[in-house]
Parts: structure tokens; sequence; C-alpha cells
């Protein structure tokens, strides 16, 4: 033969931590392609059985009958829709995901606790909340996150048995590669099931040559191995059309074939891809939060401003009073902001100055400022004067979360002075932030902390979660309290 036949023996697999073992056992009767959609279905049955089980048996202790368990497997179908719609959208049921087991019992907690949340604000806004027990409904919680967080602990479980062992069932394979493939490829696939029988490195193809022996001595072998299930070819992304071309004779077997782009332009076929008729799209960048999670943020925002405006109610009208009282001039004050995609908008805030400064001649304040009324010190000392704000969240320009805004006049200043500002205006501006929790409030003075603002900013975009909106409003709490640069 003119090209190179290497015989396969198992490789070792390169997983630390995880005991190895040479010889591979019986094979479990799943593959490693199955485990998502088995970990999906496992939730979906989680989540029914401790609504059923958790209601049958409360209403069971509470008044002697099992009570309607039409309505526990209702409200488990609702429940259930909506959290594995956000764990989808988290990407948490990939394998790779499924071991790391702290950060999946923390993600399934908060996205657990966050469904309940918004359907307790859709029960309270809908006033059927005599339609269920609360008592059951906290055991279902609780039942739900326990039977959850078991079953995180018993797929990590398994995949790291699956992994060490071999035990995932898969294809009998070959693999033909124009260079020699790194070292870890045959033990990645091994470890994923696959059955490497054969590798093949195919030499340059000799002009002169009137046939490609090379794949035709390939073809003969495939003929007397009919247990071959699949040809992968290992290949280089700018290579690949001639290698299709080369390997145009494999059709004659009733075989499937699939190449494996390498190298730097195999990053490219990472990206998301969407399909244009019969044009394939790539998504080299996309929106920082998907759907399901912008329908999830903004229910959020609706439920929370509105349950903050009615708690705060007599405080809004008691400040309202103060000011009134205090100096002339209008309640509130309305500023233009830049706020999502950097379209301008009218933050609402109570007033805490003599003079309504807006457009280009906003300043911001400092220590001292004269312009602060007496009521004003003690509104900008607690942030209650940000609480108007609570109706711009309502009506949709900005978030409960997210980066501050800024008057429009330093939004062009900053935005000279810091690359990549621009980047802060991919979400809605919020009431507070993750910039603000770490004490980037009041004047920014200096370019370094501008620059400090935005890098906060930036990383709550890049890595938003629900989880991590709850912790800045909670430690928004506490900041209020401290008082760090409010004057």
């Amino acid at each position: 033969m003119n090209f190179v036949e290497r015989r396969v023996s198992a490789p070792s697999i390169p997983t630390a931590g995880i005991a190895e073992r040479r010889r591979p056992e019986h094979k479990w009767p799943i593959s490693y392609w199955s485990i998502e959609p088995l970990a999906i279905a496992s939730d979906v049955v989680a989540i029914f059985v401790s609504f059923i089980v958790a209601g049958v048996m409360y209403h069971l202790q509470t008044i002697g009958t099992h009570g309607d368990i039409n309505q526990y497997g209702g409200a488990a179908a609702a429940v259930a829709a909506l959290f594995i719609c956000l764990t989808i959208g988290r990407n948490l049921y990939n394998p790779a995901s499924l071991l790391e087991l702290i950060t999946q019992i923390h993600s399934v907690a908060v996205i657990w606790i966050g469904v309940f949340l918004f359907f307790a604000g859709v029960v309270f806004a809908l006033k059927i909340g005599t339609e269920f027990s609360r008592g059951a409904v906290l055991l279902s919680a609780t039942a739900g996150l326990s039977f959850l967080i078991v079953l995180r602990i018993f797929w990590y479980a398994l995949l790291t048995r699956g992994f060490a062992r071999r035990k995932f069932s898969g294809r009998d394979v070959i693999l033909i590669s124009e260079d020699m493939p790194a070292p870890g490829f045959a033990a990645t696939l091994t470890t994923l099931g696959y059955q490497l029988k054969q590798q093949f490195t195919l030499p340059e193809q000799r002009p002169d040559a009137p046939c490609d022996e090379d794949i035709s001595q390939i073809i003969s072998w495939l003929s007397e191995s009919p247990d071959i299930e699949e040809v992968l070819v290992s290949a280089e992304l700018d290579r690949c059309s001639e290698l299709i071309k080369r390997l145009s004779p494999l059709r004659e077997l009733p075989i499937t074939v699939s190449i494996i782009p390498v190298g730097t332009g195999s990053r490219m076929l990472q990206r998301p891809v969407r399909q244009f008729g019969d044009t394939v799209c790539i998504e080299l960048q996309r929106k920082p939060l998907n759907s399901i999670e912008l329908v999830t943020k903004r229910a959020v925002d609706i439920f929370g401003a509105a349950i903050g405006i009615i708690a705060l109610l007599p405080l809004l009208i008691i400040t309202a009073i103060a000011i009134r009282l205090d100096s002339p001039g209008p309640i509130l004050f309305s500023q233009k902001r830049c706020g999502f995609n950097g379209k301008r908008f009218n933050i609402l805030k109570f007033r805490t100055m003599y003079v309504t400064e807006d457009g280009e001649r906003a300043n911001q304040a400092t220590p001292g400022d004269n312009r602060i009324t007496g009521v004003g010190k003690w509104l900008r000392r607690t942030s209650i004067d940000e609480l108007p704000q609570l109706l711009n969240v309502l009506s949709g320009t900005m978030s409960l979360v997210g980066p501050r805004p800024h008057a429009v006049n330093h939004h062009n200043e900053f935005d000279k002075m810091v690359r990549h500002y621009a980047l802060r205006h991919h979400v809605k501006p919020g009431l507070t932030g993750w910039a603000q929790v770490h004490g980037c409030r009041g004047p920014t003075p200096t370019a370094a902390d501008v620059r400090r603002r935005v890098e906060f900013d930036l990383w709550y975009i890049d890595n938003w979660t629900l989880g991590l909106d709850w912790l800045i409003l909670a430690r928004t709490a506490i900041e209020v309290l401290r008082g760090r640069n409010a004057y």
C-alpha cells in the first residue's frame, strides 16, 4: 500500500482525576449523544412526580383526601415548561456542563427559585391565590429542587464513570487524515463511545496518477470490513473541497462519511449557524440575551417594578410632599439619557436640586454642591431620588438591573475616552448595576473611574444570569445603607 495504515489499540483517556482502565467493560445501551435528551426527560419526570406526590401527601395530611391531581399536573406542566426552556437556554444539559457539578447545582437552584417567584407574581397579579395551597406549593418547590439536585449528582456520577471506563456505546469507525492527527483525538473518540478500528494517513496524490490508488485501497479494506459504520475524515477547512472530490469514490459503499475540520478555520464552524434558503449563515456576534432570557428578564422587571411601586407608595407620597414644601419647582425631574442601543429616553428622578440641567448643560454633582436642596441631600444619600425610575422600568426603557445610564453630554465624552464604551448599550440600562454594588456610584472625574465602571458593566453583560440579577438587587440594599459616593 502507498498510504500509511495504522491499527489502533485502545488509547488511554487524558481525564484528570478519573481512574483509567485500559480494557473497556461491557458497554451501556446508551450513547454519549443521548445524554442531553435523557437529562431533559428526567427533569420533566422529576418535576411532575414532585408536584403530584407533594400535593397528594400534603392534602392527605391536612384534609384527608388526595386533592385535585389535575391541578397538580397543570401546575407541574407550566413550571416544567419554563424551567426546561431556561435551562436549555443556558446550555446546562450539555454533557460537558453536566460534569460541572457545583455550577449545575447553583444554576438549577437559581433558575428554579426564579421560576417560582415568576409564577408567584402571576398568581398575585391574576388574583388566583385561593386556587393553590401555599403549603402544597412550598412542599412541591422543596421536593422538586431536591429531586433536580439529586439528578445532577446522578448525571455527574454516570458521566464520570462512563468516560473513565468507556462505557458509552457507539459506532465502529475508521479515521482518515492527510496529516497525523493530534494524539488526544483518538482518545476523545474512544471516550465518546466510538470504536476506532483503523487509522489511515493519505499521502499527497501524484499528479500523473491515472486514479487515486490510495482511496481504492481504502475502499477495498472497507469492503472486507462490513462492521464499519462510519468514515471520519480529518482535514483543514481550506482543504475540504479538494478532499471531498478525492474521497468521492467512497460513494460506492453504503456508509456514512463525515468530515471533521481541524486547524484555525474550524473555529468558524463552532459559531451558531442559521439557514437562509439554500445559503448557510454563520453568526459572528449575537445579542447578549436570547429570546427566552429577554422574556424572563422583562417579566421579572414588570413584576418587581409593580410590587415596588405598590409597597413604596406611602414613601413616594411623603417624598413628593417634602420636595414641594422644601423648595419651588417640580416634584419630578426628567433628563435625557442614553439607553438600549444608544437610543435616548427621559429618565425620571425626584428633584434634588434648585436647577434642572439637561442636554449639554448637565453637570455631575460634587461634594458640598450648592445646587442641592436640603431635602435633596437626604434623598441622594438614601438613593430615594432614583425610585421614580420604577416607572421607567414598567415602560420598558429601563430594567431593574443593568448598566446605569449617563446623561447625553457625559455619554459623548465617555465614548471618546474609553474603548468599547458603546458595548454597555447592548442591554437596557438599569436602576442598579454590577458597577454600583462595587462602589462605582456618583461622579466619574477621571478616565480611570470611567474605565473601571465600564469594565464592571461589560462583565455583567457577558456573564448575565437571572441569579446574578437577584444577587445585585440584594447587594444594592446593602450598598444603599453604606452610602458610598452618594452626594
